[in-house]
């Protein structure tokens, strides 16, 4: 039944980034300072954040429309590359002159994270920058299913597109998937569905993330006071669990028999939930189909997308029943 996954049609709205990495060896450590000295042996790029959930809802087989911003620079051209490599057109990319395209650049010697250098501006956008985003990403709502909201707190989710968003998704029986940064979690009022980690689920219900019973704790505020109809807690290691209404808790052991790296395992989670939902699913297997996902992804190291493929054959190993929501 996942073969629907392929009829989908998703609108993707966020920070969009560049994600590099610079993979190389370590053998010493240098002389002029206590730091490892890594010789390049190679570097990669994909495309991070917003960037990172469209691919994998384009490797799903959705029909993927993005809207973010990028900056005038080399990097932005690298990033419409790889957006066009993986099948996503890049038209809807907003130029920001003046900033430049977020990019997280990773050393990695040995398949471990040696450091990370980001590169982003936190100038805030001027009114008409934001006036042409907001239209940019409601000009996509008569032709989707779902739309996913990847919000990494660099400036492009506005509370006034969001405003405009939610409404015009509303109005359009829509639903509206986030992704959120943040504590202030009143701005996603309305959503469908939002999927914080155990950290941000626990900040923004104002709950000690070193408590016990955090997640079943913060996820419960959440859903009492933010005005969502579900909420899918990530605990990495130790899986997920999704609070709806007048549901108990459904908690969901993660799949992967080993974690290498977690980079865009949310974006992944997001990614096929958001793609699920608009192929018809009801969350809970919506919520199976994503926890499945990010089991293959945290397998590799590297900013990694899912695949149709991978997911079916994950499916078939866990064997799991999937089902579609009748029409």
């Amino acid at each position: 039944m996942i073969e629907n996954l392929k009829s989908a049609r998703l609108l993707i709205v966020g920070d969009v980034m560049l994600d590099r990495y610079w993979w190389g060896d370590v053998d010493r450590i240098s002389p002029e300072a206590p730091v490892p000295v890594v010789r390049l042996r190679r570097s990669s790029v994909a495309a991070g954040g917003a960037g990172n959930v469209a691919v994998n809802a384009a490797g799903l087989g959705a029909r993927t429309f993005l809207v973010g911003a990028v900056g005038n620079d080399e990097e932005a051209s690298v990033v419409r590359r790889v957006l066009e490599k993986e099948g996503i057109d890049p038209a809807d990319l907003v130029t920001r002159d003046g900033a430049p395209t977020t990019v997280k650049t990773r050393i990695v010697a040995h398949g471990q994270h040696v450091v990370r250098v980001d590169q982003e501006s936190d100038a805030e956008d001027p009114a008409f920058a934001l006036e042409r985003e907001t239209e940019s990403a409601l000009s996509h709502l008569d032709n989707v299913d779902a739309v996913i909201v990847s919000d990494y707190a660099k400036g492009f989710v506005s509370d006034v597109m969001l405003r405009e968003l939610f409404s015009g998704a509303s109005a359009r029986n829509i639903p509206v998937l986030v992704d959120p940064k943040g504590r202030d979690y009143a701005r996603f009022h309305g959503a469908t569905l939002i999927t914080p980690n155990l950290r941000e689920a626990a900040d923004a219900a104002g709950i000690d993330s070193r408590s016990r019973n955090v997640a079943t704790a913060a996820g419960t505020r959440l859903m009492e006071t933010g005005g969502f109809q579900a909420v899918l807690v990530t605990q990495g290691s130790d899986g997920m669990t999704l609070f709806r209404r007048d549901f108990d808790p459904t908690h969901m052991p993660a799949h992967a028999r080993e974690v290498y790296d977690v980079t865009g395992a949310g974006d992944t989670v997001i990614a096929t939930m958001g793609a699920s939902v608009a192929a018809g699913f009801d969350l809970e297997e919506a919520a199976r189909l994503a926890n499945l996902a990010a089991g293959v992804v945290v397998a590799q190291i590297g900013t990694t997308s899912i695949k149709f493929d991978e997911l079916s054959s994950a499916l078939m190993d866990a064997g799991i029943s999937v089902r579609k929501k009748a029409s």
